[in-house]
């Protein structure tokens, strides 16, 4: 028992004095500087939206035109009937698998670590500040209130950040039904038009995402860093105001 309240005391120490600290100082500066490079690169700087663009490699098949006359008037109406509601069967295309859009998928490797990364570096921050809150007392509270406010804007970056996952998720499996309404209706160019659209609205998505992840990281650091003292020493004489 005393072995593991000292491994659990150890724990929070090297959380308030060494992992916290170390990212406030370090880890969030590098993180805003690498993600100010990375948009400023080609793959997320792209002007031209129509760059974005993936050929599906879905060809239009010829039109097929009978000269049978000998059916009845009945069962040609069905059989056009049953072509228009039912597509085109697809069971192997000529070029093998639709692809996904490379661009994207480039993107989308870049950016998924660096919304692991936040949520991770913001579950850190509330084990730091929640294990810096004294314990409760009458009077002389700002301090602690400004710790409580701290932790309210951390869980807010946490949940706006794990959202980020659904986002790329949904993106996946909307162009997926698209792509198979474009394989099923191949004549329809409406259906291939809403997966460029689809892929240039993806791409703006990410973009955002990156700008909201340096966002986080450095309206983070910069609160924390104004309040620093008042966070570490909730408690003491001097009553500051929280920035």
């Amino acid at each position: 028992m005393v072995d593991n309240a000292s491994k659990v005391l150890q724990y929070k120490e090297t959380v308030k004095k060494q992992q916290a600290e170390d990212l406030i100082n370090n880890g969030f500066p590098r993180k805003i500087v690498e993600l100010n490079d990375l948009l400023a690169t080609p793959l997320f700087s792209t002007k031209n939206l129509e760059e974005v663009h993936e050929d599906l490699k879905v060809p239009v098949p010829s039109p097929i035109i009978s000269n049978n006359h000998d059916s009845c008037e009945t069962e040609t109406k069905k059989r056009k009937l049953d072509e228009v509601t039912s597509g085109t069967p697809v069971l192997v295309l000529p070029t093998g698998i639709v692809p996904c859009n490379s661009h994207i998928r480039q993107m989308i490797k870049i950016v998924k670590p660096y919304i692991w990364h936040l949520v991770e570096d913001a579950n850190l921050l509330k084990m730091w500040i929640s294990f810096l809150i004294p314990k409760i007392e009458d009077g002389n509270n700002f301090g602690v209130s400004i710790q409580e406010d701290m932790l309210a804007e951390i869980r807010t970056v946490e949940s706006e950040a794990a959202a980020f996952f659904d986002q790329i998720s949904r993106y996946f499996i909307t162009r997926g039904k698209i792509v198979t309404k474009v394989t099923k209706y191949p004549h329809v160019e409406d259906f291939r038009v809403t997966v460029e659209e689809l892929d240039e609205k993806e791409y703006v998505s990410l973009k955002l995402v990156m700008c909201e992840i340096r966002n986080h990281y450095s309206t983070l650091h910069d609160i924390i860093m104004k309040n620093l003292e008042k966070i570490k020493k909730p408690r003491t004489s001097n009553v500051d105001n929280l920035y």
